[in-house]
């Protein structure tokens, strides 16, 4: 299993999680003074790389070899106010969260096709649902991706190569959210880095196409904004959910 985003709070869970379950474990990350204790308690294998090189994802997988599962789950926080970002900025951005991940599963994709086997898994977000205030970019990563991945659902079904999605809302203790500072309305819930591993575990084990992790109220506001958004918008502005965004993109701001 190669896992992207490891030395990540969430990318930590994610690799012991699936280590549990039995999984050869991979490891990428651009620190590897964080990834390799990680790579060790697992017994697993750190490989470094940074995703913004474009050349360096051809290079990663190459130093990989083969592997059965790949769990995208590298990403940079986007949010904020599209004018207050760098044209810089933007790039790392769209490099990260989409472009990364669509060629990894481009390469990744022509050896499991070859073996007739095989599961690609991206780690996304609410914001792959439904737009927010102050998040443009951020939901344009996030929307691009479920597109992706829906569509490369359909054309490696044929082949036994599964394609899976996991959409977490707020995670604590982990994260972008947590590491931002920011604070929820009241009756605004979250769920916990271990939530957001036992729904990619279940992806993969039974080949579901898209998984929700997030309370039963965020759930319902995301599949609205599918059918209504000018409707979930309003319900977001009435429920605090611009002020939360401008929270998260204040905190994040040192990591664009």
């Amino acid at each position: 299993m190669l896992l992207t985003g490891a030395s990540g709070g969430i990318g930590r869970t994610l690799a012991r999680a699936m280590a549990g379950r039995g999984g050869d474990m991979i490891l990428t990350a651009r620190r590897a003074d964080l990834l390799e204790p990680l790579a060790a308690e697992v017994g697993g294998r750190a490989v470094p790389a940074d995703l913004i090189d474009p050349d360096s994802i051809a290079d990663l997988l190459a130093r990989v070899g083969e592997f059965d599962v790949l769990v995208a789950n590298a990403a940079l926080p986007a949010t904020g106010l599209l004018t207050d970002y760098s044209i810089d900025q933007i790039d790392r951005a769209l490099d990260v969260n989409l472009r990364a991940p669509v060629v990894m599963a481009k390469l990744a994709a022509e050896q499991m096709v070859a073996r007739g086997r095989g599961h690609l898994v991206f780690i996304s977000s609410l914001s792959g649902k439904t737009a927010s205030a102050q998040a443009s970019l951020y939901n344009a990563t996030k929307f691009g991706l479920r597109g992706f991945a829906l569509a490369l659902r359909e054309d490696l079904r044929p082949h036994g190569v599964g394609v899976s999605s996991i959409f977490p809302g707020y995670i604590s203790d982990a994260g972008m959210f947590a590491d931002s500072g920011a604070i929820l309305p009241r009756g605004v819930g979250t769920r916990s880095p271990q939530d957001v591993a036992d729904a990619t575990i279940r992806t993969i084990e039974n080949d579901v196409a898209e998984v929700d992790v997030a309370p039963l109220g965020l759930r319902l506001v995301a599949r609205l904004g599918g059918v209504a958004p000018g409707l979930s918008a309003a319900i977001q502005r009435r429920t605090g959910g611009d002020r939360v965004t401008a929270q998260l993109a204040e905190g994040q701001r040192y990591k664009r």
